[in-house]
């Protein structure tokens, strides 16, 4: 049994571009302290980057978020530079929307030999929420945990009510 740890989209357009705001800054430390943690105890590490498109503005997300961010090659779409190091070959999901499918089948495939999947990054209250649901879904008798200290909003009413949420659905909140 192994434990996995999800970085969610700790990429520049949501910390300091298009969509990025005060205090998402703040949970790279501890963000980095839990992947070299993680790493050194021999358990999984896989992360997220949102991706979208030229077309953005056309899709459902950009008519209702009419904010182009993480563009596919665009500065904003890269990790912020503190994680990009650490997270260095490491198996990461590009997703076109809030929640990754992709990780939630690869969740769900070896959902037998994982103990518990810990969710981090940004935005607590979208993406960060999205992918700890499809997480519980996908690996249902492994323990989800999302660490307060380690996720964001630009929001702190929707943090907040994001993380009871959370609690109601069984995720361990931190």
């Amino acid at each position: 049994m192994y434990k996995v740890l999800v970085v969610v989209d700790m990429q520049k357009d949501f910390i300091d571009g298009a969509l990025g705001f005060d205090g998402a800054e703040k949970i790279i430390p501890g963000i980095a302290a839990k992947i070299k943690e993680f790493e050194e105890s021999g358990n999984k590490i896989v992360y997220t980057l949102d991706t979208h498109f030229e077309n953005y503005m056309q899709t459902q997300e950009g008519k209702n978020l009419p904010v182009p961010h993480c563009i596919k090659g665009s500065d904003g779409w890269t990790l912020c530079e503190e994680l990009k190091p650490i997270l260095a070959g490491m198996k990461s999901y590009e997703k076109p929307c809030f929640g990754s499918m992709e990780l939630a089948k690869y969740l769900e495939e070896n959902s037998k030999e994982i103990k518990s999947i810990e969710v981090c990054g940004l935005v607590s209250n979208i993406c960060v929420l999205s992918n700890a649901v499809l997480a519980k879904a996908a690996a249902p008798e492994a323990e989800v945990i999302v660490d307060s200290k380690l996720t964001a909003s630009f929001d702190p009413k929707l943090h907040q009510a994001t993380l009871d949420v959370l609690k109601g659905i069984q995720v361990t909140v931190l």
